[in-house]
């Protein structure tokens, strides 16, 4: 039917932190990664933001067998150096009180410090939903567009 060069996978939230799965643990399945006001440090997430409150869902790092799951499917951590990874295209808000921008700030932080490439677009308002207002949300899909057009499309 088709190939990873015209697959691509969009989630926010917790969607976002499928999406940085995904990217991480099959990067030859994707060529467009869209992770949205994403939860993607899963060693720390009890510490951040509301994070405390997800225990009973995702596990804890304080039960070693759950440590154990959240470790291997932590986006932050198992980003790994020697790996081809589709270019993601990822964004938050400043203004995010559930998830916060900390975890989509660390994921990019450690692509740029692997030197791999990367979009990285940051709403200074508009909480968990990821932007405030029609314009903005215009703004957003928009920039989502171009990135999977650029992506997935045949350039000819």
């Amino acid at each position: 039917m088709t190939s990873p060069r015209y697959l691509g996978i969009r989630g926010r939230s917790n969607g976002g932190l499928l999406s940085g799965v995904q990217m991480t643990q099959h990067p030859d399945l994707w060529n467009a990664v869209i992770i949205g006001v994403p939860l993607l440090d899963m060693e720390h997430f009890e510490t951040m933001s509301a994070g405390a409150s997800w225990a009973a869902e995702y596990g804890s790092m304080s039960v070693p067998a759950e440590a154990d799951f959240l470790r291997s499917i932590s986006p932050v951590q198992n980003l790994k150096a020697g790996i081809s990874y589709p270019e993601p295209f990822i964004f938050t808000a400043t203004s995010d009180d559930r998830v916060g921008p900390v975890h989509a700030r660390r994921f990019a932080a450690r692509l740029e410090a692997m030197g791999k490439p990367f979009f990285y677009y940051e709403d200074i308002e508009g909480g968990h939903s990821g932007t405030v207002n029609a314009p903005e949300v215009a703004h957003e899909r928009a920039l989502e567009a171009v990135y999977l057009s650029h992506r997935l499309m045949d350039k000819e």
